[in-house]
């Protein structure tokens, strides 16, 4: 059998107060007169499920459009990349190297190789239009500090648009 569930609706099923954006609901398919409809629910007017209950399931209200982060496209971030390695600051080579690893991802930077000078590696890379070529130290991040700075960069990045 295969159901059609709408989104999560605009107020609480029991009370009719407004769902609020990041909130917890509780949410139920139930069986009315030969039609399914979802219905959604504070935690305070949570009573259990009704009768005529099909599932059940615990979600969170998702945030309008309007405050959902947008995605940076390549361009900003070769633009920041390229300003930070003119800057040169050795305090901003973790963040230059984030910005590597995103620009690789998206697939508008390519590594075209590798060097290592004494104990440092080296990622020599170039930009899908021609660009470069650019040399960014390998910065031996975990995965943690990988995803901090992600965040921090493009906190920067947004301020600075």
């Amino acid at each position: 059998m295969e159901y059609h569930v709408k989104p999560i609706g605009k107020a609480c099923a029991a009370t009719g107060e407004p769902l609020e954006p990041g909130s917890v609901v509780y949410s139920v398919l139930v069986d009315l007169e030969g039609e399914t409809i979802r219905l959604d629910y504070q935690p305070s007017a949570w009573e259990g499920p009704p009768p005529g209950m099909i599932g059940q399931w615990r979600a969170i209200v998702p945030l309008p459009e309007e405050d959902k982060p947008k995605p940076l496209d390549a361009h900003t971030l070769l633009e920041h990349f390229q300003k930070l390695l003119e800057d040169a600051n050795p305090a901003q080579e973790k963040l230059c190297y984030v910005l590597a690893l995103l620009l690789l991802q998206k697939r508008r930077l390519t590594l075209d190789g590798t060097r290592v000078d004494g104990d440092f590696a080296y990622l020599e890379l170039s930009g899908s239009r021609g660009e470069g070529p650019f040399e960014v130290r390998d910065q031996q991040l975990t995965a943690d500090e990988v995803t901090s700075l992600q965040s921090h960069l493009m906190a920067e990045i947004k301020t600075a648009a």
